[in-house]
C-alpha cells in the first residue's frame, strides 16, 4: 500500500467542513438538552467509568457494558477522557469518523478509474446521505466508527493490503457484536464475487470466530444472557419466543417469513434507502449489497419501527456497500445521472427532503423555556453522588457510578440511595408525566434526608443534607 499523498486538497477541506458542521450540530442538540439517556448517557457513562479505572456497570442497563454488545471499542474511546472527561468527545469522535469516511470513498472512486471531480462528487453524495447527518443527531453510537473502518476495509481489499485490511475489520468487530455477521457475509461477497480467497476466508473466519466468542462467552459472563437476548427477540416475536423456534418457524411456516417482509412499512423503508442513491444502481453491480443481507434482513423483519427510517443506527452497516455499488455503476457508465451537478443536486434534493435539520427551529426547542434554571441546577451539582433525573438532563450528569431515570416505575425507587434528586415537572421526559414527577416531589418533600436547594420555573433539585 503506497502512503497517503493528496495531490489536491479538497477532500480534505470537505472532510474538515463536514466535521464542522457535524460537532456544532450534534453540541448544539446537546447544548438544548435534547439528547437522551438513551443511549448518550449510557456511553458516556461508561467511557467515563472506564477511564476512572472503575468497572464499567451501566446503571441504566444494570450490567457490565461489555454485556450489552460486547463493545470493545469504548476502552480504547476512554483514552480521550484521561485527557479530559467531556461527553463532547463522544460527540466529535461521531462528527469525525462519519466525515473521514468520504476519504475511502474518494480513493476507491479513484481506484475503479473516476476522475478527481467525480470522485470528489461521490464523497459528497456520501456525506449528503441523509442518514449520515441524521444519526450524528441521534446521541452517540460505536456504529458511526464501523461506518467508517467498513470502508477502509473495502478500500484495503483493492489495495491488497492484508495489515490493514484485519485493523478494519478488528475495529468494526470492537463496535458490536452483530456486525460479525456483516464481516462474514463480506467475505462471502470477496470470495465469490471480486475473487479475493484470501481476504473473503480472513473475514469470514474472523466473523465467525467473534460471533461465537461474543455471543457464546463475552455477552453471557457480562450480562443475564437469558434477559438480554429476550430484550432483542422481542421484536421478532411473532417467529417465535428463541433462536430454535424461530428457525423451526421459517422452515416449516414459511408463510410467516413472508408476512414479515412483505408489508408497506418494509417498502416504505427500502424506499427511503434506496431513493437517496436510486440513480446509481445497477443490477450488475448490486454484488457488494450482500455483505449487507444480515443488516437489511433484521431490519425488515423487525417489529421495531424504528430499524425501518433513516433516523436511527440500524441501518449504518448498509451504507459503505451501497456506496461501492454506486461507485462501480459510475465506473462503468451505467448510473441515470453522468453530469457531477446532477447527481448533486438530487443529493441535496434528498437532504433537504430527509434529514431532520428542521428540528432545530421545532422539537429541539421544546423545552427551551426551562433552558437557564436547568443549567443553573445542574451547576449546584457539586459532587460525583448518585443522581435520579430526567432522560434528556442524563446525558449532563452521566459521568458519576450510578445515575437513575425519573420515568415509569420510579416511584418505586428507595430516594435515599441518591445524593441528588433533579427533575423537570414542565418538561418531564420520555416514558414519564407531570403526575409521576409531583408523586416522587411528594416523596422526596416528606423525606428528612432531603433539602429542596434549588427551584425555578418548574425545575426542582433536592439535595441530600450533608450530614446525613
Amino acid at each position: 500500500m503506497k502512503l497517503l499523498y493528496f495531490k489536491s486538497i479538497s477532500i480534505l477541506i470537505l472532510i474538515k467542513i463536514s466535521i464542522i458542521i457535524l460537532f456544532f450540530c450534534s453540541s448544539l442538540k446537546h447544548i438544548l438538552f435534547q439528547s437522551t439517556a438513551w443511549d448518550l448517557a449510557i456511553f458516556d457513562q461508561a467511557v467515563y467509568l472506564i477511564s476512572q479505572g472503575k468497572t464499567p456497570i451501566s446503571s441504566f442497563l444494570n450490567i457490565h457494558i461489555l454485556g450489552d454488545h460486547a463493545a470493545f471499542i469504548f476502552y480504547p474511546l476512554a483514552l480521550f477522557y484521561k485527557l479530559h472527561p467531556s461527553v463532547y468527545w463522544l460527540l466529535f469522535i461521531q462528527a469525525f469518523a462519519l466525515s473521514f469516511g468520504a476519504l475511502p470513498i474518494y480513493y476507491l472512486s479513484k481506484y475503479h478509474g473516476l476522475t478527481q471531480s467525480k470522485s470528489l462528487t461521490l464523497s459528497l453524495v456520501y456525506l449528503l446521505y441523509p442518514l449520515i447527518f441524521n444519526i450524528n443527531l441521534f446521541d452517540f453510537h460505536p456504529d458511526v466508527i464501523a461506518v467508517c473502518s467498513l470502508l477502509w476495509a473495502i478500500l484495503a481489499v483493492y489495495w491488497n493490503s492484508i495489515s490493514l485490511f484485519i485493523l478494519a475489520i478488528i475495529i468494526t468487530l470492537s463496535c458490536k457484536s452483530v456486525l460479525s455477521l456483516t464481516i462474514i457475509f463480506m467475505g462471502l461477497w470477496l470470495f465469490f464475487f471480486e475473487k479475493k480467497q484470501k481476504l473473503g476466508f480472513i473475514s469470514i473466519g474472523l466473523g465467525i470466530s467473534w460471533f461465537i466468542v461474543s455471543t457464546r462467552l463475552i455477552i453471557p459472563i457480562f450480562s443475564d444472557n437469558s434477559a438480554n437476548i429476550s430484550r432483542h427477540l422481542e421484536r421478532f416475536n411473532y417467529l417465535g419466543d428463541s433462536f430454535a423456534e424461530i428457525a423451526h418457524n421459517i422452515i416449516f411456516q414459511p408463510w410467516l417469513l413472508l408476512q414479515g417482509l412483505l408489508n408497506l412499512p418494509n417498502l416504505e423503508y427500502l424506499l427511503l434507502l434506496l431513493i437517496p442513491v436510486i440513480w446509481g444502481l445497477s443490477l450488475p453491480y448490486l454484488a457488494p449489497l450482500i455483505s449487507a443481507i444480515p443488516t437489511l434482513a433484521m431490519n425488515l423483519l423487525s417489529q421495531n419501527v424504528l430499524q425501518k427510517d433513516l433516523l436511527h443506527q440500524y441501518s449504518l452497516p448498509i451504507i459503505p456497500f451501497l456506496m461501492v455499488a454506486v461507485i462501480m455503476t459510475v465506473a462503468a457508465k451505467k448510473s441515470w445521472f453522468h453530469k457531477n451537478k446532477y447527481i448533486i443536486t438530487w443529493s441535496l434534493i434528498c437532504f433537504f427532503a430527509l434529514a431532520k435539520y428542521g428540528y432545530f427551529t421545532s422539537r429541539y426547542l421544546d423545552s427551551f423555556d426551562t433552558w437557564k434554571a436547568t443549567n443553573e441546577a445542574i451547576t449546584k451539582i457539586s459532587t460525583k453522588g448518585n443522581v435520579l433525573t430526567s432522560t434528556y438532563i442524563a446525558p449532563h450528569l452521566s459521568q458519576r457510578a450510578m445515575i437513575k431515570l425519573a420515568e415509569n416505575g420510579a416511584e418505586s425507587f428507595d430516594v435515599n440511595q441518591f445524593d441528588y434528586i433533579l427533575l423537570n415537572q414542565r418538561h418531564p421526559g420520555r416514558e414519564t408525566s407531570p403526575e409521576l414527577i409531583t408523586t416522587i416531589k411528594k416523596t422526596v418533600g416528606q423525606n428528612s434526608s432531603f433539602n429542596l436547594t434549588y427551584t425555578k420555573d418548574d425545575i426542582y433539585l433536592f439535595s441530600k443534607n450533608i450530614n446525613q
